[in-house]
């Protein structure tokens, strides 16, 4: 063919043969990277072949090996969204799946291919039955369920030589057809994967490979929408019945976000192995490890970007692999390397917004604890369940944990599944996420203008203006949070996080000057000034007079600005350098807010 070896690379001239089924080998990738003709990302393809023959490719076939070495009857991934789970589900399917084409094409030239006749005999021998769940988002129970009808049928067509094999029995082809016709009682649904395994093993006399990708996003919108249990108690006898104890199963896969196995919907499913996040075994192969990013950005002929790639889209760690967002990675190279949060506009974030509406106050706290880049501490159970997540507090960093929301700093001990841990937002990207699902949480405590004017204000140093919309938006969080300090105060400190973050450091109750600010904003750029807020509440036996309340906050509101100037609150950005400081004293009672403020100045006139 005319190839010859550059440094470790194999180079293939462009007037090779190449070939049939349009693969395009590691050594062609290198040669169209040299010619500035690189081979195009596989942004949103799932499919394992298309995306071999016609696009970029990070190897994940050694997955194969391991699933043949362990060789769990059925075994559960469980990952993030948009972390790979579907074209790996495909991968493994186009290897074990026999067809009349002869799929060993796209395999000769990946790491499978070389680990033994061990392994490529097991290529192309199994019937598989495949179904993805990934788009069974519905409103009601009614249209999901007719659509698992629909899903499941049609997989029954794409196996049409069950329809007339004579190895199945009269009741089998009867079952067959009103399945199909959509006449089939949607009790005896639940049977029909267990059915269809049984009938292609007596056609082939090989019994199949079931694969079911994103199992749980029907459960997680039965949650969502108000039919949890209808959709639970039906996936029940549905996996029940196609991977229990089921003599017509040669290997069984499915993914999802979460277990679930507390709901009983794996009840007694001895032959089901779990691989989590925080498990080792197999944890390089869904997303993106550090050598695949560094490869791909040297193909690309942009390694120099490395460090923007980890500061965006790194962080997660599954098992002990360290592992990049491929999703948003892919997408960061395809936007010619332009730093977004392509993640959060790839599927729904309303459980980031529920925890924070719904939230108690020691919730609220982690949160902004989080926004500030620390670290939280909590259980971890990899088997939390939806309706956990606002019962049990604790459940809510399981289930953002798994759902790539958090990534884990620290594991202080194991126990199956579960750990105590260290916990924080694993990349920028993500804490975009949070900003984004906070503001529009909290969208009913304050409006997206009002955030906008006090960001003008603050960068505009247009102090009556700003005194003017943060008492527009005391009053929007007051009408919203309870009228105690502490419910109020969390609300109030959310909102500034999520307004202020890219332009301020926000902390709460540190030591500064002679004591304790209530809420410190410092900026990130001398060009912005400093901002002190004192908050006060108007007693109770202070306000038995309606008439004179406002007089009293203004009062107080003045009265908390003196005790930033007695207790020299100003102390500390005076010293880093701020220039012009903005002294807000706010005091409030129910619904009603004033606010007083003072800008203390260290620029010579």
């Amino acid at each position: 063919m005319g190839a010859f070896k550059q440094g470790k690379s194999w180079l293939i001239p462009a007037a090779a043969e190449k070939p049939l089924d349009g693969r395009r080998t590691s050594a062609m990738l290198a040669d169209a990277a040299l010619s500035g003709a690189q081979t195009p990302l596989p942004i949103g393809i799932s499919d394992f072949r298309e995306t071999v023959k016609n696009y970029y490719y990070v190897d994940k076939t050694l997955l194969v090996r391991e699933v043949l070495d362990v060789r769990s009857k059925v075994s559960l991934f469980t990952r993030p969204r948009r972390f790979g789970k579907t074209l790996t589900m495909n991968m493994l399917r186009t290897f074990f799946e026999r067809t009349e084409e002869d799929t060993s094409i796209y395999f000769k030239n990946k790491k499978i291919w070389n680990c033994g006749e061990k392994y490529r005999a097991e290529q192309g021998i199994y019937p598989v039955i495949f179904l993805t769940f990934k788009d069974l988002k519905y409103g009601t129970w009614e249209e999901t369920l007719l659509n698992i009808h629909a899903l499941i049928a049609r997989e029954y067509l794409r196996h049409a030589e069950i329809l007339s094999s004579d190895k199945c029995n009269a009741f089998e082809q009867k079952y067959c057809s009103e399945l199909i016709e959509g006449s089939l009682d949607p009790a005896m649904l639940t049977n029909s994967i267990a059915y269809l395994a049984e009938m292609l093993e007596k056609h082939w006399g090989k019994a199949p490979v079931i694969i079911i990708d994103e199992y749980d996003t029907p459960i997680q919108h039965g949650y969502m929408c108000g039919y949890y249990s209808r959709v639970i108690d039906f996936m029940s006898n549905l996996f029940s019945a196609a991977f229990k104890d089921n003599s017509h199963l040669s290997y069984g896969f499915l993914t999802g976000i979460l277990r679930v196995a507390k709901e009983s919907i794996f009840s007694g499913m001895n032959n089901l192995k779990v691989y989590s996040i925080l498990d080792d075994r197999f944890s390089s192969y869904f997303g993106f490890t550090r050598e695949d990013v560094l490869e791909m950005l040297r193909y690309y002929g942009c390694p120099d970007r490395f460090d923007e790639i980890c500061e965006w889209y790194d962080g997660y760690r599954f098992g002990n692999t360290e592992i990049f967002n491929p999703w948003s990675v892919l997408n960061y190279l395809d936007d010619r390397c332009r730093p977004k949060a392509f993640w959060q506009a790839t599927g729904n974030n309303d459980i980031i917004r529920q925890i924070v509406s719904g939230s108690s106050p020691e919730v609220r706290d982690d949160l902004q604890r989080l926004m500030r880049g620390e670290t939280i501490a909590a259980y971890v159970d990899t088997s939390v369940i939806y309706p956990e997540i606002q019962n049990d507090p604790s459940s809510i960093y399981s289930f953002l944990l798994s759902a790539g929301y958090l990534k884990i700093t620290q594991q202080k001990d194991r126990m199956e599944e579960n750990a105590f841990c260290e916990l924080t937002i694993p990349n920028r990207e993500i804490f975009y996420v949070y900003e984004k699902e906070i503001i529009s949480a909290l969208s009913g405590i304050f409006r997206q203008s009002t955030a906008i004017a006090i960001q003008t204000a603050i960068v505009n140093q247009d102090i009556p203006e700003l005194q003017k919309h943060l008492q527009a938006f005391l009053r929007q969080t007051i009408s919203i949070f309870d009228e105690s300090q502490e419910g109020f105060y969390q609300g109030l400190m959310l909102g500034l996080y999520a307004i202020m973050n890219n332009r301020y450091e926000v902390t709460s109750n540190r030591e500064a000057g002679d004591g304790r600010y209530d809420i410190q904003m410092a900026p990130y750029s001398n060009a912005l000034p400093g901002i002190l807020v004192e908050l006060k509440v108007l007693g109770r036996k202070d306000a038995d007079d309606p008439a004179r309340i406002p007089e009293k906050l203004k009062r107080l509101s003045e009265k908390a600005l003196q005790q930033i100037n007695a207790m020299d609150y100003t102390r500390t950005m005076v010293q880093k350098g701020v220039p012009q400081i903005i002294k807000i004293g706010i005091a409030f009672y129910k619904k009603q807010a004033e606010v007083s403020y003072e800008l203390q100045s260290m620029i010579s006139s």
